[in-house]
């Protein structure tokens, strides 16, 4: 048995499948999961050219859309039930903040009856939410 010159060798290389297998599975994952961390409905935000910089607990997210629809995190509601679901929630969490999300199509007279909701649904703080612009 001589090492080296005419016989067959063996090839050491390196099997990547198994490698290509697992980043498939790791991307399917990341794109099944990335739309679910967006709380709330999505809705298009005015824009801010400075955000304050909370870091305080989650919020309860209150969203309504361009259609008007009010959206208690991702649960639809109306009027009355937006108060009886903020309520509940603040009852077990007296704290809480409220961000509410307003489509930026909406006007002043759109959102305010629903924040004049979420007073009577107890909550102390209401953030408006933003995106920062882009310089």
């Amino acid at each position: 048995m001589a090492f080296g010159g005419g016989g067959k060798g063996v090839k050491n290389e390196i099997n990547v499948t198994p490698l290509v297998d697992v980043c498939l599975v790791l991307l399917i994952i990341f794109m099944v999961i990335t739309p679910m961390l967006q709380r709330g409905k999505p809705v298009k935000l005015p824009m801010a050219h400075k955000i304050d910089e909370e870091k305080s607990t989650d919020p309860l997210v209150v969203s309504m859309t361009d259609k008007k629809e009010l959206y208690v995190e991702s649960d639809r509601a109306t009027d009355a039930e937006l108060i009886e679901k903020v309520k509940s929630v603040l009852e077990k969490e007296p704290t809480r903040k409220v961000l509410l999300k307003a489509d930026t199509s909406l006007t002043v007279a759109d959102v305010r009856p629903i924040m004049n909701n979420l007073k009577l649904a107890n909550a102390g703080g209401v953030a408006l939410g933003v995106e920062q612009e882009k310089k």
